[in-house]
């Protein structure tokens, strides 16, 4: 399960980031409201946890414009303020849980379980785009009677690209959300993979393919 923090309080992210790890979680952190609703809007979350004071963009302002634009990704609110009415605006606007700083571990890793579990029923096994689906439980591409194993980048990088369908995707983007923020991985490396994944897709006799967009990213098409 794909889980992000979005919090400017480092010390309690680097926290949470380990012990969701032992958990078996994948965390990504995002320190400001911009970030993290770049972050938010690549689609590849499980759970979002989201603080309400933040730098740049503050918390509501964040969920607001998720469920605005559609993203429905489960949303806990991780937030100092304790008064009824501002968990009752975060709970109007569309957060599914909120917890209240400091809080427990176990309580926190409880909500987590619970609203997960909540969701299970609406989270595909399967994406799907043109003529080719993306396996999520075996990792396989598949073009009509066609499979072919991806390694975990290729997957990860395909997965956005095609929960992002028909949008450019920036190669930023792809090198935070699968690299990490402070990754040193560069350009030429997401250039590496995009060509293994064409590759495959040729493999399979496929009809979609990943168009480049000039300085900028990728997108996902239909030939």
């Amino acid at each position: 399960m794909n889980l992000l923090i979005v919090d400017d309080e480092k010390e309690l992210c680097d926290a949470l980031s380990a012990i969701l790890s032992r958990n078996n979680y994948s965390v990504d952190i995002a320190c400001d409201g911009e970030t993290g609703l770049d972050f938010c809007r690549a689609g590849i979350y499980d759970l979002i946890l989201l603080d309400v004071m933040l730098p740049k963009i503050g918390g509501f302002e964040i969920l607001k414009t998720l469920r605005a634009e559609g993203i429905t990704t489960p949303v806990l609110m991780l937030t100092a303020r304790s008064e009824t009415r501002d968990k009752i605006e975060g709970l109007n606007i569309g957060a599914d849980d909120y917890i209240t700083k400091p809080f427990n571990m176990n309580e926190l890793l409880a909500r987590i379980k619970a609203l997960l579990r909540r969701n299970k029923n609406f989270t595909l096994n399967t994406l799907s785009f043109g003529d080719i689906s993306l396996d999520r439980d075996t990792v396989e591409l598949i073009c009509k009677d066609k499979k072919i194993p991806l390694s975990k980048k290729e997957f990860q990088i395909l997965e956005i690209l095609m929960l992002n369908a028909a949008k450019c995707v920036q190669k930023e983007l792809l090198i935070e959300k699968i690299w990490g923020y402070d990754s040193e991985a560069e350009y030429n490396t997401i250039e590496v993979y995009v060509s293994f994944l064409r590759k495959k897709l040729a493999a399979v006799n496929s009809e979609t393919e990943i168009k480049s967009i000039r300085g900028v990213g990728y997108t996902l098409c239909v030939k």
